[in-house]
């Protein structure tokens, strides 16, 4: 047992149980903030998952839009093209000269488009003058 005569062990047990002491309120006032910081975090971590849920609807209602927008796109590039080759074979006397174009820009001479597309000589010429140029 520790005697009177030995007061410098009474004072090292008594700074080690302050010591102590401190490490034990610091320790318990650190547990007491915790539950506030994880509010907070859990806080924060629900205005950020609100967040990416907004712009994940504003991104698929983008998405949406442009696929309604390509639909319309595409049926209107059917519409035009099937317009266009109605109007191709619609009138009977375009038709030689639709072909005479096609002929010249394969490099079709004069005499091929009298021939085969029943053209004047002049015409012919004028298909040539006129479409001959896109060759290239």
């Amino acid at each position: 047992m520790i005697g009177m005569n030995e007061p410098w062990l009474l004072l090292l047990l008594g700074s080690l149980m302050g010591v102590v002491l401190a490490a034990l309120v610091v320790l318990f006032a650190r547990i007491r903030q915790l539950p506030a910081e994880l509010q907070q975090q859990s806080e924060q971590l629900r205005q950020r998952q609100e967040q990416l849920t907004r712009d994940l609807a504003t991104f698929q209602q983008g998405s949406i839009r442009m696929g309604e927008e390509l639909t319309a796109l595409r049926l209107q590039l059917k519409r035009l093209e099937d317009k266009q080759l109605k109007l191709e074979t619609q009138d009977p006397q375009a038709l030689p000269y639709n072909q005479a174009a096609r002929l010249v820009g394969m490099g079709a001479s004069i005499e091929d488009l009298t021939q085969s597309c029943g053209l004047s000589k002049a015409e012919a010429e004028l298909f040539v003058k006129l479409h001959g140029g896109r060759r290239g």
